[in-house]
């Protein structure tokens, strides 16, 4: 089956790589851009069958591409999207399988695709609307799983240490010398990482230190 694709990846010689071997599989690549708001006006303006990304890219140099394929997932959620990136970071996988119900998605690590042919193979999956990850992204994701405080920054883990002895955001301030918002933003943001039930913030914060406690 011949697709349409759009190839987003900063580094000229990849890029040029990977439209050398999409074209040798009988693809049209109908767009190879070096960043992502090039990326995102290619895809909206050539509608293909499956878009092609880097993870870090310009402008920002961050999860630029990332974002922008939520984004085109946002405008259109059957557009299959196939993630090709030289970093493993378990919140971009996590991120990514949320795109529309997982279906049509896909996380490959670049030095760790042993074959053309396999690379091919996960093109045509998740243009039919499957779900392709590496093995070292689908063993990430489950010891995430196991362990909820993996989903945690150093920082973060520090704070949910205090609070589970029982200190105040002020007295969490002061043992890290910084100030009582930021310690709100961590407190925050540990929540949100532990997927803790929105039953009122001390609640949640209870709910926390035991998490914390059990692991």
């Amino acid at each position: 089956m011949s697709l349409k694709v759009v190839v987003a990846e900063d580094a000229a010689l990849m890029r040029e790589g990977l439209v050398g071997v999409l074209t040798r599989f009988g693809h049209q690549v109908c767009a190879a851009v070096g960043d992502a708001e090039a990326l995102m006006a290619a895809a909206r303006a050539h509608r293909p069958d499956l878009v092609l990304t880097d993870i870090r890219m310009p402008p920002g140099l961050g999860d630029d591409g990332l974002r922008a394929a939520v984004a085109l997932r946002r405008d259109r959620p059957e557009l299959p999207v196939l993630v090709l990136s030289q970093y493993l970071e378990q919140s971009y996988a996590t991120h990514l399988l949320d795109l529309g119900g997982q279906s049509g998605v896909g996380y490959l690590l670049k030095d760790r695709v042993a074959a053309v042919t396999e690379f091919a193979d996960a093109v045509a999956q998740v243009a039919g609307g499957g779900t392709v990850l590496d093995p070292e992204v689908v063993r990430q994701l489950l010891r995430r799983r196991q362990d909820p405080l993996g989903r945690l920054t150093p920082r973060e883990r520090e704070v949910l240490a205090l609070m589970a002895e029982g200190r105040s955001n002020a007295a969490i301030a002061r043992s890290l010398y910084v100030s009582v918002a930021a310690v709100n933003k961590h407190i925050g943001s540990i929540l949100q990482r532990l997927d803790l039930p929105v039953d009122g913030d001390a609640h949640r914060r209870v709910l926390a230190v035991l998490a914390y406690l059990r692991n």
